[in-house]
């Protein structure tokens, strides 16, 4: 390193990688070191030599100069700024890091300034011919900075199980106990990968199902890297050889929803529609992997072979009334309403896929009508459990809940309102009659199963009745049922919130459900914001706050009833208010109650950034909008991780079709919104190529 006028330069050499400079302007001073473990301190063991990793550390906050190299050399550095900066004001500090010796004119900022703004213009360039050209100021600017946190929390992660048991070769051996502790049985996984992250911040690991949710947004803006991550997931150096999916760091063996096969399909949609094809050998690709995850699931996950599932953790952390992760106090099993509505989704997310295969190659009809199939026994464990004289659906409720086995062999329902309950409207598809005139075998086959087997044939919603333009119906719900899911769901006294969907029904904070257990009570409360359990690191709650996965999905199931049922199938929203709209509307309505967490109301306050004033009133943050991990239940405020992008970048595809459907309030006249906010802003039209062929599924909005 050295120091050169008014800038200071760091050369990096590697035997690979080649030659790179790294220019500091405005010639700060520089600090080398090695990167390499302080095993003094660490260990107890002498130090190879005086410059450790945490040398650079030891000079800027204890003053030490000794603990860096004075030679300026080493194969860790860092420029050291120091700034005094006036409260209101802003500091810059230009860097600048090339193969070369940059523009050849000796000054590596000479061009800077030019690059930068030329870069900024790109940018804005294409997010004004990616974004909906009828979004005004203020919905665009929640879009695209959900957009720029999505790609900011991309991060590289290295993690090699096989290595980590057995320890870094120059080092100390690992304690036995490693050997005995996570990820053991998880020693082909091997990762060395860009990965989109939930939050490079708190949650700096991949998450299987967070990953999935992610590929949404991803597609609209960078649909090739949303198909690699999929892809990722699903490759043999990270997929178990069991079939089984990572699920996150800390314990891969842990479950999450089986959701990898609706983003496959969902971003195949996306990109079919943007680009005017699908990519069908990704979508192949896909589909041979999941077949692993979906025998796993049945070979793993149903104790009875009722094709009732146990699932175990499926993501929602505290949401039920003990650890989902671990064995029961009560000994038994739980039968999970939400674990059966899973596979359900699963099996149609399969059944959609392989048709869409199938109109390319026939050979994928016979494994069409093995989901199909499938499914209706599904249908049929949901709807009764047989010998076992408890259903998963409560007709006194009219709600769905999980059953707790005991090791005696009785059985009881665990009566808590929460998400579990809404996930079977998850399960939900719709076939076109074109689709099964082009699959002739598939066809028959259908036919022959629903004459033979008219007993599960009744379970499913509606198929042998042709709904709006002939298409067919497969759902976990019946009308009746579904109507019943939905009246609580769309009470404000329970799920329904001015910003989303609770986790939890409201009904719950004044009427906790307490289960005792061998002199123990296990309580669940409606908690809208924090947790006050230990349960997950105590900082996720499931109990009452508004997550947006589940509510991306509630819409989008919303949006597949109503491609069904048509404009003439109306539901009372809010409940008890006297209006009736159809699914398609009510999928607005939660659109947009999850969008306006973001948006400056009429006070020009946000939601999402609760009684945080400065947040709220300041010009120099009040437009720097968070995407936190999920939100208070009764007044939207982000709660959990502020930086998660991640799932809850899902606002990107609700603003990608319902932003232009917010009506705006005027902002209060001492908080005007900055110049041209709340109204349209001319923006050209990307030209389309017209809307695919109808599928299975098509009822969704790609």
């Amino acid at each position: 390193g050295g120091v050169g006028g008014a800038v200071s330069t760091v050369v990096a050499e590697h035997p690979r990688l080649g030659r790179y400079i790294l220019a500091c302007d405005g010639a700060p001073e520089l600090l080398f070191t090695q990167n390499d473990t302080n095993v003094e301190r660490l260990f107890g063991a002498p130090n190879p030599t005086p410059y450790v990793k945490d040398g650079i550390a030891e000079a800027i906050v204890h003053g030490r100069a000794e603990a860096v190299n004075p030679a300026r050399v080493g194969t860790k550095a860092a420029a050291h700024y120091r700034l005094a900066i006036e409260p209101g004001q802003t500091a810059t500090i230009r860097l600048r890091l090339t193969s070369s010796a940059a523009n050849g004119s000796g000054d590596p900022f000479a061009d800077f300034d030019a690059l930068f703004a030329q870069r900024q213009a790109e940018a804005d360039e294409f997010y004004t011919a990616l974004q909906p050209a009828r979004l005004d100021e203020e919905t665009a600017r929640v879009q695209r900075q959900a957009f720029a946190g999505l790609l900011w929390s991309k991060q590289f992660y290295y993690y090699d199980v096989s290595q980590w048991l057995e320890g870094d070769p120059d080092q100390p051996a690992p304690p036995p106990e490693r050997q005995r502790g996570r990820n053991r049985e998880w020693t082909h996984f091997g990762a060395a990968d860009i990965i989109s992250m939930p939050d490079t911040w708190e949650y700096p690991w991949f998450a299987a199902w967070d990953l999935a949710f992610h590929c949404i947004p991803l597609a609209l803006v960078d649909p090739d890297f949303a198909k690699e991550q999929l892809l990722l997931l699903g490759r043999e150096w990270y997929q178990h050889p069991n079939g089984q999916p990572p699920a996150y760091e800390w314990a891969f063996g842990d479950v999450n929803p089986p959701v990898r096969a609706w983003a496959a399909w969902r971003v195949y949609k996306i990109e079919q529609k943007r680009r005017g094809e699908g990519d069908l050998l990704f979508l192949e690709r896909m589909f041979h992997k999941l077949l692993l995850t979906f025998t796993w699931w049945v070979n793993r996950k149903d104790a009875e072979g009722h094709n009732v599932f146990q699932g175990g953790f499926l993501g929602l952390d505290n949401i039920g009334v003990f650890d989902r992760s671990a064995p029961l106090p009560t000994g038994g099993h739980l039968e999970q309403s939400d674990g059966t509505s899973w596979m359900g989704m699963f099996c149609l997310n399969m059944l959609t896929i392989s048709l869409e295969l199938a109109a390319h190659n026939p050979a994928y009809e016979d494994i069409a009508t093995k989901f199909f199939e499938h499914f209706l026994y599904i249908a049929k464990a949901l709807n009764s459990l047989g010998d076992t004289g408890i259903a998963l659906w409560n007709d006194e409720d009219e709600f769905f809940y999980d059953v707790l086995h005991l090791g005696s062999g009785a059985a009881q329902p665990l009566k808590v309102r929460s998400m579990v309950g809404l996930i079977p409207l998850f399960a939900v598809t719709t076939i076109e009659p074109a689709q099964l005139d082009r699959l002739p075998q598939f066809k028959r086959r259908l036919e022959w199963f629903l004459e033979h087997r008219p007993d599960l044939a009744g379970l499913v919603s509606r198929w042998q009745e042709p709904g709006m333009g002939e298409r067919r119906l497969l759902a976990l719900l019946r009308g009746h049922r579904m109507k019943r899911v939905l009246r609580r769901m769309l009470d404000e006294q329970e799920f329904l919130s001015p910003h989303g969907v609770r986790a939890l029904s409201r009904y719950h904070a004044e009427h906790p459900y307490v289960l005792h257990v061998e002199g123990t009570a296990h309580a669940v409360e409606y908690q809208p914001g924090e947790s006050n359990s230990g349960l997950f690191g105590g900082n996720s709650n499931w109990r009452g706050p508004i997550w947006f996965p589940v509510n991306y999905l509630i819409v989008e199931a919303l949006q597949q009833f109503h491609h069904y049922y048509g404009g003439d199938f109306r539901v009372e929203c809010p409940t008890g208010s006297g209006t009736y709209l159809t699914l398609d509307e009510i999928a607005d309505e939660l659109s947009r109650r999850l969008i306006r967490i973001f948006l400056r109301d009429g006070e020009g306050r946000r939601p999402v950034f609760g009684g945080q004033e400065t947040f709220q009133r300041d010009p120099h943050w009040r437009d720097y909008i968070p995407f936190h991990e999920y939100f208070h239940g009764d007044n939207g405020r982000g709660v959990g991780a502020s930086h998660q992008t991640g799932w809850t970048a899902l606002v990107v595809k609700l603003i990608d079709r319902s932003g232009d459907l917010i009506e705006r309030p005027a902002p209060a006249e001492s908080e005007p919104l900055p110049a041209g906010a709340g109204t349209p802003r001319p923006r050209p039209q990307v030209s389309g190529r017209g809307d695919p062929a109808p599928t299975a599924g098509g009822g969704v909005h790609p």
